[in-house]
């Protein structure tokens, strides 16, 4: 009996250190895939926080960051021409001399605003006078040929004149009356009044005059000089009427049509865009480049703008209404796109990427597509992209290391 006991123990005690031995195993194994499982979280938490950039308030106020739900915005398609500004043909004006003459004064400078009809220089030469002469002799023998001619009218329609010396004197008064007016129109060109003339009061020098209001453009001549006739002396621009005249390649004349906007640039005035209105598309190409003239009215004229000037311009050709953000908010990396979301805890902003699939540009915006679902009133950052990237391209490196 006592042996019996004595081996009943024993085994008692063989079997409790046996599922000591194996409960102590469970538990190390048990502990050991506990440790490799709190690794992978650590991991992963590590790796997420690596993927946000976190700001302090005071960080948030000196990058100036902006911060606004998404909204819809008008975004246009556009078509790209450049071109210069320029006046319609009846609203500039050269102005000539009709005779060979010798510049007696100038009456303007360039820059000058004109009135239609106003004096801009006078001229004078010998020719002039002798013009006037002309008239004044060939007026009064015309008017002594008219006695004539009256005289032997009344003989031949009394039967007593002779009809070969009635014919004579018509047609030497007919004569004398084409030469009167041929000087007397040539007087008019010159801004000489034939009655004056006729009278006996001879013009020493003739006055050139403005055909149209605007500014005096150029002015091409010096007091005493001599001018050819036809000979541009002035230039007078009425620059209220300037438009902007554009340039269309072949490739993108079906997308223009008349009352479409464009915006433009010009050197006269930096930092500034101006808008105007299709109002003709041209119907035939110029070549070398083959393009098309586009004129459109400008509508928020402002500055010195003077025919001639460079002008660089955006026609819209389509407009629809679509998710935008500025281009500054909107960073590539690789072959990819992505915007920062922004959130705010306590006194900090968490930044995080996300990818987009960006569409159109309108000016300075970026219409973007997101691949993912947010929140309704999300929040995201409109400027510093290129920062927020760069801090988080750090943090990885650093996460690595």
């Amino acid at each position: 009996m006592k042996n019996i006991t004595y081996k009943f123990l024993a085994l008692f005690i063989a079997s409790t250190l046996v599922t000591a031995c194996g409960d102590k195993e469970k538990q190390k194994e048990n502990n050991g895939y506990s440790h490799k499982e709190e690794s992978k979280y650590e991991a992963k938490e590590e790796q997420h926080k690596s993927e946000e950039i976190m700001l302090t308030e005071q960080q948030f106020k000196d990058l100036k960051m902006k911060i606004d739900t998404l909204i819809l915005r008008d975004m246009s398609g556009y078509v790209e021409a450049n071109g210069t500004l320029e006046v319609p043909p009846q609203n500039e004006a050269a102005i000539t001399s009709a005779i060979g003459a010798n510049v007696v004064s100038i009456e303007v400078i360039e820059g000058d605003k004109v009135d239609k009809g106003q004096v801009v220089a006078y001229l004078s030469h010998p020719n002039i006078i002798k013009l006037q002469t002309d008239y004044l002799n060939a007026y009064s023998n015309s008017d002594f040929l008219k006695k004539n001619y009256e005289r032997q009218k009344k003989l031949y329609d009394a039967g007593v004149g002779s009809g070969a010396n009635f014919q004579k004197a018509e047609a030497e008064y007919n004569a004398s009356k084409a030469m009167v007016n041929g000087l007397a129109a040539q007087l008019k060109i010159l801004n000489i009044n034939s009655t004056s003339v006729s009278n006996g009061s001879i013009a020493q020098k003739i006055a050139l005059h403005s055909p149209i209001e605007g500014y005096v453009q150029k002015v091409e001549v010096k007091t005493g000089q001599y001018v050819e006739p036809q000979t541009e002396l002035f230039e007078i621009v009425n620059t209220h009427h300037v438009h902007a005249d554009l340039m269309v390649f072949e490739k993108d004349v079906y997308n223009v049509k008349k009352g479409q906007k464009v915006i433009f640039t010009v050197q006269s005035v930096p930092d500034s865009e101006l808008t105007a209105e299709i109002y003709s598309v041209g119907k035939t190409f110029e070549e070398n480049p083959k393009a098309v003239h586009i004129h459109a009215e400008i509508e928020n004229k402002k500055g010195n703008l003077i025919p001639g000037m460079y002008i660089q311009g955006k026609i819209q050709v389509e407009s629809i209404k679509t998710i935008a953000l500025p281009e500054s908010a909107v960073i590539k990396e690789g072959d990819k796109f992505y915007v920062f979301s922004a959130h705010k805890e306590d006194d900090k902003w968490r930044f995080k990427p996300m990818e987009v699939i960006i569409g159109k540009k309108d000016n300075n915006w970026i219409s973007i597509e997101i691949t993912k679902e947010i929140e309704k009133n999300a929040k995201f950052a409109y400027n510093n992209a290129y920062y927020l990237m760069a801090e988080l391209k750090k943090g990885e490196a650093d996460h690595d290391h």
